[in-house]
């Protein structure tokens, strides 16, 4: 996630980062302008339309429209935002109950070999989460002195909250814990799986297709029938203002289309991965 100063003013006004929207729109600008530009020239200087004549009325088109697609952008914005929030109040809660967990097991555990387990299988989860939400590949060990053995064809997040169980099963029928800890500590691990399940319901349920695709489409025809009316008005000045225009519409899909995905590599995408090491840091701390 890019990280910056949002009371800066010139750095946002001067700088094009990575993330922009104007490099990745620059290609077809050039194309809406060339295309402005040939339309502004049939009309003036090839048909030479009059004043009157009834394409001049296109632009009562683009004032009835333009509230309409103002009301879609502001929909599909506002969905793709509520989907990266959620995404990181999830990982909010993965710190959080991880902090739990290492905190409760610190007080129970008294063996230095169990405490060394925990320290590193609960940051494993993180890593691991991490990697799975990303469809990266993983080592089979995830660290040297822990004994992972992860198949990559089953659920892996899952793999690891069962050996997370396991174990705390192991401490009980050892009588290293008590019944009433198991309970609490059980419900440590079902918090594990229940933020999983929430980051994938957000990974793998996008926004419908025919409802993208739509507000795509409409944006371009919405820009190329631009021209048509407002070249009466603007003359050559119909091309910067037309590319304009299109910057504008289709920036704000873009920037749907990269945040309502939260855990990729993308610049304005969470950054799972500084999470992950910190809740790393966290445990150690703490058990």
């Amino acid at each position: 996630m890019t990280s910056y100063n949002p009371k800066d003013w010139f750095s946002f006004i001067f700088h094009f980062s990575k993330a922009d929207t104007f490099r990745k729109l620059l290609p077809i600008m050039i194309f809406i302008g060339i295309y402005s530009a040939t339309i502004a020239y049939l009309e003036i200087e090839f048909w030479d339309l009059p004043d009157d004549s009834h394409v001049k009325n296109i632009s009562v088109m683009h004032s009835m429209l333009g509230f309409v697609i103002s009301l879609l952008l502001a929909y599909r914005t506002n969905t793709a935002y509520d989907r990266w929030w959620e995404g990181r109040r999830m990982w909010g809660s993965l710190v959080n109950n991880s902090r739990n967990f290492a905190l409760k097991l610190s007080v129970i555990l008294t063996d230095e070999k169990d405490r060394a387990f925990f320290r590193k299988i609960i940051p494993a989860y993180a890593s691991l989460l991490n990697k799975h939400l990303k469809d990266e590949e993983t080592g089979k060990q995830l660290f040297d002195d822990v004994d992972l053995v992860i198949d990559h064809h089953k659920h892996r997040p899952n793999q690891v909250a069962k050996i997370i169980f396991t174990k705390i099963h192991d401490l009980y029928k050892s009588n290293k814990i008590t019944g009433d800890q198991l309970i609490i500590l059980n419900n440590e691990v079902i918090t594990f799986t229940d933020i999983c399940g929430a980051c994938e319901r957000i990974k793998n349920t996008p926004i419908p297709y025919s409802y993208s695709a739509f507000i795509k489409k409409f944006i371009f025809i919405f820009v190329l029938t631009l021209p048509f009316g407002y070249v009466f008005l603007l003359g050559y000045y119909v091309i910067p203002v037309v590319v304009f225009i299109f910057y504008v519409l289709a920036s704000l899909e873009l920037i749907a289309e990269e945040i309502e995905d939260p855990f990729g590599t993308d610049a304005n995408d969470l950054p799972t991965q500084k999470i992950s090491e910190n809740i790393k840091k966290h445990v150690e701390e703490l058990i």
